[in-house]
């Protein structure tokens, strides 16, 4: 069977692509960003996964206001990165793991989920920004993606303890494909950010700081929050934390919290990342 060998939890903020495509990697602003990525993009380089999993959200670009899926999960053979208004970046397209894609898919119908399936999808920053800050800039990806869509845009988003039922369905697809595929688990979003309304601006260091330690061994408290209370806590837009939980549900109850980065404010957002493995 494939094996899970780490989950990802990681912001996926836009100008950061925007740092790395104009050179701005190793400026005073950015400069401490990066290098707090450095141990996990080695961590990836050690663990040689063959399989990305992804899970992020659409941010108006292959999906719009008139048709927002609470869920949907790639099944391409390949997924090209879209044009977000500034032109074409210089980044491979990223092949699908299409076999594991409709494994998933179909362990999600049996699990009473009901995922829209993109035979054929762009991806936009959710997926390309992760992707970068872990693999670097390759000629191509050394890993396939199976993307995975969470609406964290259109009320009503799902709630956080949907998102941790999906990860225990994830988990059970991945044990049961018939391969000996390594696969990462890169849960996406956040951390603290509110980009409209009285709050705009919002970040709370606090929260964020908590959260990076406690998603590793304290998930419960997360799980069983509210919908409202991750806007409360981490602003409208930082309720995308809810992605990660996908990825901490199919991980073991119990894991060893191995790297951590917090940065703030990245684009009016606090942003980091954490990597997590199951303990032996």
């Amino acid at each position: 069977m494939a094996k899970i060998i780490g989950g990802i939890g990681t912001s996926h903020v836009p100008s950061i692509g925007v740092a790395l495509d104009r050179g701005m990697a190793d400026t005073p602003d950015w400069k401490p960003f990066f290098d707090g990525y450095i141990p996990g993009k080695e961590w990836m380089r050690q663990a040689k996964p063959d399989i990305a999993v992804v899970v992020f959200n659409d941010h108006g670009n292959s999906f719009f206001l008139d048709r927002v899926p609470t869920f949907a999960v790639g099944v391409a053979e390949s997924y090209k990165p879209i044009d977000e208004g500034w032109g074409p970046r210089s980044i491979p397209e990223f092949a699908g793991a299409a076999d594991l894609s409709w494994h998933f898919v179909d362990k999600l119908v049996e699990g009473h989920f009901d995922p829209l399936v993109c035979r054929e999808i762009e991806v936009d920053h959710g997926l390309q920004v992760p992707m970068e800050l872990f693999f670097g800039r390759p000629d191509k990806w050394p890993v396939k993606v199976l993307p995975i869509w969470v609406n964290t845009i259109q009320y009503p988003i799902p709630t956080p303890l949907r998102c941790w039922e999906m990860g225990k369905v994830l988990r059970e697809t991945i044990e049961s494909f018939p391969g000996d595929e390594r696969v990462v688990i890169m849960g996406t979003g956040g951390l603290s950010h509110q980009l409209q309304g009285s709050r705009a601006g919002f970040i709370n260091r606090e929260a964020d700081e908590a959260w990076l330690d406690g998603i590793a061994n304290d998930y419960e408290k997360y799980r069983d929050m509210s919908r409202e209370d991750y806007v409360e806590q981490f602003g409208s837009e930082g309720a995308e934390l809810i992605m990660w939980l996908v990825m901490r549900a199919a991980m073991d109850p119990r894991v060893d919290l191995k790297h951590k980065h917090y940065y703030a404010p990245a684009s009016l957002t606090g942003a980091g990342m954490v990597v997590l493995e199951n303990r032996a």
